[in-house]
């Protein structure tokens, strides 16, 4: 909703309506748990439920409000596809962008599958299992929900269930793999830029007027990049924070649950597929940073190799210093509040998760 889409009155009111469909689905759901005081399993599902919901509005709302910043460096980014490359890289470039393009569309097609089987799932549950009578436990006012007194209201609320379901879970694939495709392009960026300084000896020859032309040129496409990753860690600054603390809570309570009841296997299953799915969403976007980290102090190295002593005058060998100082701190996606998304600090979690679930389980004992 940035604001070319907010001038369409009819685009803003269903997108105001289906946010209050979401707050009204948050509100059974915390009214529903009140039911689940007595029932540990059904009070972990419900928490899991109330978490996910909340996840889902805060990110409906954030994406929202920075719809116009996004489109920013949407742009930004197609300012650096108009960067003209010559030379022997051409071929190694074009490589390079059809694999950055190619890996995120395969994340999001198996993500995308996973969410509609997940979403099938979901739906269907009531018909097979007869204690189920909605996809998830809710509860409302005068049992709105129970099909005997309410039949309508209760297959409003079923098919409601069902279309906030699959609507959000699809929303929800495509804005964080639109997020990812940002930080993606910027490494694909950075891999570029590393190209190019290592042939920029090649292409240039002995003309000292256009390598002074072309290191000036790579210096300033660098410190682009660097100004484009700021960007949008300021601007995603709340949805990293945020699923970082719902990735966090939502494998500690699977973790516990599932060692509580480690001896129903039904019980079990059910968190371990909810487990699988917060550890991947979390595994790849610290992948994701990984790559970005490793690139970015890739570009001193390659800045390195394109020093020649005997090529290009004072301002060159100034340029490529500083490149080489500029990298020496490396990028990542990070939010201001938290350590940044990479493996070692996703074993952090882990570690700490397994800390909190190993206390609750010795407490109960």
């Amino acid at each position: 909703m940035n604001s070319e889409e907010r001038s369409k009155r009819l685009l803003l009111a269903w997108n105001y309506c289906f946010i209050g469909l979401m707050m009204v689905t948050m509100a059974s759901l915390w009214y529903g748990l009140l039911e689940s005081l007595d029932d540990i399993v059904l009070l972990g599902r419900d928490l899991a439920f109330i978490i996910a919901v909340f996840f889902l509005i805060f990110k409906m709302i954030h994406f929202s409000n920075n719809a116009d910043e996004i489109d920013k460096i949407i742009a930004d980014l197609e300012e650096f596809y108009r960067w003209e490359t010559k030379g022997p890289v051409q071929k190694d470039i074009l490589a390079i962008k059809r694999w950055h393009f190619l890996i995120p569309a395969a994340l999001m097609g198996t993500w995308l599958f996973l969410v509609i089987l997940f979403t099938l799932i979901m739906v269907s549950t009531p018909f097979w299992v007869e204690s189920q009578e909605l996809p998830y436990h809710v509860a409302f006012p005068f049992e709105l929900h129970n099909p005997s007194k309410h039949p309508i209201a209760h297959a409003l609320i079923f098919v409601s269930h069902g279309y906030i379901t699959l609507y959000s879970l699809i929303w929800i694939v495509f804005a964080e793999f639109l997020a990812g495709s940002i930080y993606n392009e910027l490494t694909s960026a950075l891999n570029v830029l590393c190209l190019e300084l290592r042939y920029i000896l090649t292409y240039c020859g002995r003309d000292n007027v256009l390598l002074d032309k072309e290191v000036n040129r790579l210096a300033l496409f660098h410190q682009q990049i660097i100004c484009a990753v700021d960007r949008s860690n300021e601007i995603f600054n709340g949805a990293l924070t945020m699923q970082l603390v719902v990735n966090f809570l939502l494998i500690s309570l699977a973790g516990f649950e599932a060692m509580v009841f480690r001896h129903d296997r039904e019980v079990v299953a059910e968190y371990m597929v909810l487990i699988a799915m917060a550890l991947g969403h979390l595994s790849c976007w610290s992948k994701f940073g990984d790559f970005l980290s490793q690139q970015s102090m890739e570009v001193a190295v390659a800045a390195y190799e394109a020093y020649d002593p005997t090529r290009g005058n004072k301002s060159v060998h100034q340029r490529l210093g500083l490149i080489i100082l500029r990298s020496q701190k490396p990028l990542a996606i990070t939010s201001r509040l938290l350590p940044p998304f990479n493996l070692v600090n996703n074993l952090a979690v882990l570690n700490q998760c397994y800390r909190i679930f190993t206390f609750l389980m010795q407490t109960m004992e």
